[in-house]
């Protein structure tokens, strides 16, 4: 079998011109030198140099060794620095998986900030799974994750990125537009929009509106923009976080109400495999995710 150390003999030896040049070179010793070339000679077969003088001149076979030398070793030197990269966590692709719809608008500075730290990275978003999340980190699709859910599981570490506030965005000419704060009770007569995701996923369900009992009208729609473009147009309300509607109550005629007297707090977090915080570029999307705070 063809090792590298043969491949770098070959170049070494059309580099130097002389056995003991291209031993030099290798920093082996003449005779270990020439028994590698005769323990590989034997084990294909064929002759690859011939002596002409103090000179060597490769035969054939050892001008095809030679051009598979040049061939081959850069590619194995650029694939050691590239893992190497790898496991500093300088260099790859970070697979990130996002289970929070309004995410992608604070994501969009965070990217483009770990992009200019870690130049030599890239990333793959993932929005959709086929399964969970947590699955696609478990099953090592994604690497990490985006969520405002801490569901157990083993293997799984949290970090926390920001805490956010979730609140309803409405009309300003709605009936509930000027009140501090709602119940749940008040939102049965309208329609909510909600991104295409069940609601025993989404927190104004399960924190707010399913322990009340209430159940208002839904209505999904996946685009952000076109939701809150329709809650200006009187055509429903909906729920988001309050860092994501402070822009839009500027530019639509729209305003937040609090849901509920204590409002509904929530946690963004960074999900990952046990073991690979340490990895540098995780440790960089944590430290840009809790240090760009919306």
């Amino acid at each position: 079998m063809i090792e590298r150390i043969h491949l770098k003999i070959m170049q070494a030896l059309a580099d130097n011109g002389t056995l003991t040049a291209a031993a030099n070179a290798l920093f082996l010793t003449q005779p270990a030198l020439s028994h590698q070339i005769r323990y590989l000679e034997k084990k294909l077969g064929v002759s690859l140099w011939e002596r002409e003088g103090r000179q060597l001149r490769l035969t054939q076979a050892g001008e095809l060794l030679l051009q598979a030398a040049g061939q081959v070793l850069p590619v194995l030197e650029q694939t050691e620095k590239t893992l190497s990269a790898y496991g500093e966590g300088r260099e790859g692709v970070l697979r990130l998986g996002v289970e929070c719809h309004p995410c992608y608008e604070w994501l969009k500075g965070i990217l483009a900030n770990f992009l200019l730290t870690l130049p030599d990275m890239d990333v793959d978003i993932v929005s959709k799974f086929q399964f969970s999340g947590l699955e696609g980190l478990l099953n090592h699709h994604i690497d990490l994750l985006v969520t405002p859910d801490i569901i157990k599981k083993r293997g799984i570490a949290y970090e926390a990125l920001f805490d956010y506030e979730l609140v309803l965005l409405l009309p300003n000419n709605h009936a509930l537009a000027h009140h501090k704060f709602i119940t749940p009770e008040q939102l049965n007569t309208d329609t909510l929009f909600t991104f295409p995701i069940p609601h025993e996923r989404l927190d104004v369900f399960t924190q707010f509106l399913l322990p009340a009992g209430s159940n208002p009208k839904t209505k999904a729609i996946e685009s952000l923009d076109i939701m809150v473009q329709m809650v200006g147009l009187g055509r429903g309300i909906t729920v988001l976080p309050s860092w994501l509607t402070q822009e839009y109550c500027k530019n639509l005629p729209v305003s937040t109400v609090r849901l509920g007297k204590q409002g509904l707090s929530k946690t963004l977090y960074a999900a990952l495999r046990e073991g690979e915080l340490d990895i540098r570029y995780m440790q960089t999307f944590i430290r840009l995710g809790t240090q760009n705070q919306p």
